[in-house]
């Protein structure tokens, strides 16, 4: 079975060789044929030929420079031949290009009639091109072109009346004729007064087909809010216009406001609702009694009462400031009520606001006197030609008197500063503001915001410095003293107490509730729909 592939390929016999110890060789002949070997010698042989051309193709190609580099060399043989090579190269690529003919591509659907009338349909186009946005037919044979578009049969617009002008003139630039605006200005006057009317009072205007063309259109109806509780409508009834008052039911409970005092009064009594005007006053008049930087603590209770009314309609609108306090522990420490003709304030206990004397600009403690004293940023004596207030970023500033804005601008080291000239060759400035509410010529009442505290200038941080002249000379503002307080007493104390007590019954937040319908309008109807109008029954379900 095992026989010497050598020594039979040399022609020994079997076995001759084994004494020998040469190793047997196993023959496969029996189990892989001898065609498959050599056709795969052959098909070696052809790789290997293949490899050996092309290893010489590629040392020959490599040897020759087809493609020198052009900017080396130029004017020389080789430089020639590189160009040569890229003059070819570039005809070639030119006879193969592909031309610049646009190519056609078949659209992404199939336009036909249909779809092109629904593209039109919602197309913008103008309106001399027959735009279906304007619900205009496009020119055709069809189609006849009018002379001229028939005008709307009525024509409903809003008019505004603005500051000093007159009612008339108003309905007849909305176009209104002369004839229907003089009319309308009787009938509104004989229900109130013109002047009363407050300027940007919107009017709903509706005219109607006008008789001839070139003639103005005639009224139909106008309707406006006369007042916060008075709506006035003017409609036509037989040719005739016709005014038809419609009162408006309005509440007029007071708005209370409580809550704690927090890190900041001001921003404690905005975040509560309360407007912005009615703070002021209140920080004013609470700030005379009590320091407000020093003598309010974040759990004390600030309590204030605004006028406020409330339409039926929805409409709401807060008033003046009726009533500031605040409590400690559930006991008063300041109780101020607003009180006779003239407005003023006055204490639980009588005792009205100061009627002449100069007013605290701003409710803080003195930080520095009139005199010497060494600046804070200069760092040497001079004298201090007013007095500082510590008061917080923004905090609004009051004139202490009745005068006339002398300057109110930049003014050096005094930063954003307000001058104010009064009676007596007196007058006063405010310095270091962050912004001003005044402007230079204004008049200005005791009391009325100027300005707001800031740190512009020459200044280390939020303060008001406050000086005062007398003749064009630096005076010390203590100089000044504060004197005479209204006083009550007999009746009109026991009224003023009256009036407060049932005014402190108001419960906070009840004016803020919706104002229930009267009974007459909670029996009336619910108003006719449409498709009633229209004469169609809805079945009963």
């Amino acid at each position: 079975m095992f026989r010497d592939r050598e020594g039979e390929m040399a022609g020994y016999a079997p076995g001759a060789l084994m004494a020998g110890g040469r190793a047997a060789a196993l023959i496969h002949a029996q189990i892989v044929s001898e065609e498959p070997a050599v056709v795969r010698h052959r098909a070696r042989a052809l790789v290997d030929r293949w490899d050996s051309v092309r290893w010489r193709a590629e040392a020959r190609l490599a040897s020759v420079d087809l493609a020198p580099d052009l900017a080396q060399g130029i004017g020389t043989r080789r430089w020639f031949r590189g160009l040569g090579t890229f003059v070819g190269l570039s005809a070639f690529s030119l006879a193969f290009w592909p031309g610049f003919a646009p190519l056609e591509a078949a659209p992404a659907t199939r336009v036909d009639d249909a779809v092109r009338d629904e593209f039109r349909s919602q197309m913008i186009m103008p309106l001399a091109l027959g735009g279906d946005a304007g619900r205009q037919m496009g020119p055709t044979a069809a189609v006849t072109t009018l002379k001229a578009a028939p005008e709307r049969p009525t024509l409903q617009l809003v008019a505004t009346l603005v500051q000093g002008d007159t009612f008339g003139r108003m309905l007849q630039r909305a176009g209104v004729g002369a004839t229907d605006a003089a009319r309308v200005e009787r009938l509104v006057t004989a229900a109130m007064p013109l002047d009363e009317i407050a300027a940007g009072t919107p009017v709903d205007v509706t005219l109607g087909r006008r008789a001839a063309a070139g003639q103005p259109r005639p009224l139909d109806t106008l309707s406006f809010r006369a007042r916060f509780d008075l709506a006035l409508e003017i409609g036509r009834e037989g040719g005739v216009l016709s005014l038809e008052r419609k009162p408006i039911r309005v509440d007029t409970t007071p708005l209370r406001i409580r809550g704690l005092a927090g890190e900041s009064l001001y921003r404690s009594m905005r975040g509560a609702g309360a407007p912005p005007s009615a703070v002021q006053a209140y920080l004013r008049q609470i700030g005379e009694r009590i320091d407000l930087e020093g003598g309010v603590q974040p759990t004390d209770t600030f309590d204030l009462i605004v006028s406020y009314r409330r339409a039926a309609t929805g409409e709401r609108k807060a008033g003046e400031l009726l009533y500031a306090g605040i409590e400690r522990n559930g006991k008063p420490r300041a109780q101020l009520m607003r009180w006779g003709s003239d407005g003023q304030f006055f204490e639980a206990s009588g005792v009205g606001e100061q009627t002449s004397g100069l007013l605290q600009p701003v409710p803080g403690r003195i930080t520095s006197s009139f005199g010497m004293r060494r600046h804070p940023i200069l760092g040497y004596m001079r004298r201090h030609a007013g007095m500082d207030f510590k008061a917080a970023h923004g905090q609004p500033i009051v004139a202490v008197t009745d005068g006339y804005v002398a300057s109110a601008g930049r003014a050096g080291g005094c930063g954003n500063a307000v001058r104010l000239n009064h009676a007596g060759a007196l007058q006063t400035r405010y310095c270091h503001l962050s912004s001003m509410a005044v402007s230079a010529g204004q008049a200005v009442r005791r009391g009325q915001v100027i300005g707001y505290v800031g740190s512009t200038g020459l200044s280390t941080g939020p303060h008001l410095h406050y000086e005062m002249y007398r003749n064009g000379q630096a005076i010390n503002p203590s100089s000044v003293s504060f004197v005479t307080r209204a006083l009550l007493s007999g009746e009109s104390l026991e009224r003023f107490r009256g009036v407060l007590a049932r005014l402190k019954t108001v419960e906070a937040g009840a004016a803020l509730a919706d104002l229930a319908p009267a009974p007459a309008a909670a029996r009336a109807p619910e108003p006719t729909r449409e498709i009633d109008r229209a004469g169609v029954r809805t079945p009963a379900i």
